[in-house]
């Protein structure tokens, strides 16, 4: 009887055992099988566990991001909420805004040095294919033309409202700019390189030149100076920005606006072409911070601070 239980217990930890196994067995071949693909749309919608860190069998630039033990990171710090430049800190911590703080969550889940790169908003994106930088993050929104060229990520910032381009006009002009029509004999500018100058190119078939600007800030600028009648620019920085600066005599046209199919709304992180390895970890950490809501957290803590500085 006695001999009976040994045998039987003997039986069911071996079991046991072999079920632990073969589980692990599959755990592991399914994260060596991984197919690290972009969808329909040209973008990574795909994730691994970021939490891992970088797994053993990373390949290209993420592999190299290991061994350098350097995440680089390419912005345009001029874009608040999302990056700017803190007057009140230096070196890498002047690097404000709810991107950079994702950025230096992307480092960390890594184990790696964050190194970020600011530049011109028209060398973000060529930065890569440079090998200037790893990654982009600079309130990057889905182009088709961007997702051809470049890998990347799913989505992490969405904006509240239905459409996300509009135009900043000047408030003597409210009047006389409310429709596309009204834009027949009007000077257009738009950020160069932007989801609004493709929106605009691809929307807007009559005006009286159509301007392409390196920064947002001059885009502002020249409507409120009279060097261009209309802006196209994101609905949410352009309000956010009225809002800090109450006498700058601009206000966004009424009725006129553009809004994404959904699988193209949200800011993405870009990297270079065929680097899905790479944004699967990045979606990784995308996933986390949309799943306990710590990046809008991180949004209206920098939306604030800009207000404060009076971005």
């Amino acid at each position: 009887m006695f001999r009976q239980k040994r045998i039987t217990r003997f039986i069911v930890i071996l079991l046991a055992v072999v079920f632990f196994c073969a589980s692990a067995g599959l755990s592991a071949a399914d994260d060596e099988g991984q197919n690290y693909v972009e969808n329909e749309w040209n973008f990574v919608d795909g994730s691994m566990n970021a939490m891992r860190g970088i797994p053993d069998d990373a390949t290209g630039v993420l592999d190299r991001i290991r061994r350098k033990g350097v995440l680089r990171v390419a912005t345009e710090p001029y874009y608040p909420p999302q990056e700017f430049i803190d007057p009140d800190m230096t070196g890498q911590d002047q690097y404000a805004g709810a991107d950079m703080k994702l950025a230096r969550l992307i480092a960390a889940r890594m184990g790696v040095k964050l190194e970020i790169i600011p530049m011109e908003f028209t060398q973000v994106l060529p930065a890569l294919a440079e090998d200037q930088c790893d990654l982009t993050i600079s309130a990057l929104s889905y182009t088709p033309a961007r997702a051809t060229s470049y890998s990347l990520s799913k989505g992490y910032y969405f904006a509240d409202i239905g459409a996300s381009t509009g135009f900043i006009i000047r408030e003597a002009d409210r009047e006389k700019i409310a429709s596309l029509d009204d834009l027949a004999d009007k000077i257009l500018i738009a950020q160069s390189s932007s989801l609004q100058e493709t929106l605009a190119a691809n929307h807007v078939r009559s005006y009286k030149e159509f301007r392409r600007i390196s920064a947002v800030q001059t885009v502002y600028d020249d409507v409120r100076t009279g060097r261009a009648d209309a802006g196209v620019v994101d609905i949410t920085t352009a309000e956010n920005y009225i809002k800090n600066n109450p006498g700058c005599g601009l206000c966004m046209a009424e009725g006129l606006t553009f809004s994404l199919d959904e699988e193209y709304r949200g800011d993405r992180i870009a990297a270079k072409k065929g680097e899905t390895m790479l944004l699967y970890f990045v979606n990784g950490v995308i996933d986390e911070v949309l799943k306990d809501g710590t990046y809008m957290q991180w949004f209206e803590e920098a939306r604030k601070r800009a207000e404060e500085l009076g971005m």
